[in-house]
């Protein structure tokens, strides 16, 4: 099985990995053909392991054993990946330069309840679409700064969770299928 896992807090002020150290990490807990694509922590790996939360228990003690901090981890199939990339969720916003859409994986279900779209008390950021474990956001640049995930994000979609740029995702899931056995 083919998994890329999306982790959360590398390659931020005070948390720098190296992408060939990332890799071996991933290698030294047994999985084959690890593979990283940029510096924002998105890796590639096989395994026959199928349960997710035996993976992301296993992923993230090794990485605060290995780097120190808590690191988390949000593991998707290429199959849902090209099933989130085929919803095509920014397909109705209006992008302009001060506009970023983004998806943020998180590690546990997202409230099917949670009223949309739902716009934070700043009007920076606004969530238009969700699935089970993934939110649309569209972030809202105010004098050109992007806003905080901190508070907004994480009271409505929980605090482990990591965000990528569409376009990024896109590319990431390219990256993958280019390199899948």
């Amino acid at each position: 099985m083919l998994y890329l896992a999306f982790l959360r807090g590398l390659n931020v002020p005070g948390r720098s990995v190296r992408m060939d150290r990332l890799r071996g990490l991933f290698r030294d807990m047994g999985f084959d053909a690890v593979r990283s694509h940029i510096q924002s922590g998105n890796v590639f790996f096989e395994t026959p392991e199928e349960d997710r939360s035996v993976l992301s228990r296993t992923i993230g003690t090794h990485l605060r054993e290995a780097l120190g901090y808590e690191v988390a981890v949000c593991l998707r199939t290429v199959p849902e990946m090209e099933e989130l990339v085929a919803l095509d969720p920014f397909k109705d916003v209006d992008v302009t330069d001060s506009t970023r859409c983004c998806v943020v994986f998180t590690t546990e279900p997202i409230d099917p309840a949670l009223e949309l779209p739902l716009l934070s008390p700043k009007k920076d950021m606004e969530i238009i679409g969700t699935t089970g474990y993934e939110a649309f956001v569209v972030w809202h640049l105010i004098k050109g700064r992007a806003p905080a995930a901190k508070g907004f994000q994480e009271r409505h979609l929980g605090g482990d969770a990591t965000t990528r740029f569409f376009h990024t995702v896109v590319d990431i899931l390219a990256a993958a299928k280019q390199g899948a056995s």
